[in-house]
């Protein structure tokens, strides 16, 4: 199994950014102690405060697919599903 890593691009409503700042960081603790889970950062743009992006490392496709059907990554979705603007997830394998 190869490992992947993930660039996840979440841009809120700028009247939304603190709500989905707050649900966002709720991910964080119980992602990080998922099977597979290598590294987990959330990070906010210092210059559009509503621009959030995860660096994530999976040991596996597999790994990542089951992070996506966990009760505290659906329950985040549902929460900012109305607050979210745009969201682009780009999935990378290392090449050197």
């Amino acid at each position: 199994m190869a490992r992947l890593s993930l660039v996840a691009i979440v841009k809120a409503q700028k009247e939304s950014a603190e709500c989905v700042r707050n649900e966002l960081c709720k991910l964080v603790t119980p992602t990080r102690s998922e099977e597979g889970c290598i590294h987990y950062l959330l990070h906010q743009d210092i210059e559009a405060p509503e621009v959030f992006v995860f660096y994530e490392t999976w040991e596996s496709a597999e790994h990542l697919e089951k992070h996506l059907k966990t009760e505290h990554y659906l329950g985040c979705s549902s929460a900012i599903a109305g607050m979210v603007a745009e969201k682009t997830v780009h999935r990378l394998t290392a090449i050197a």
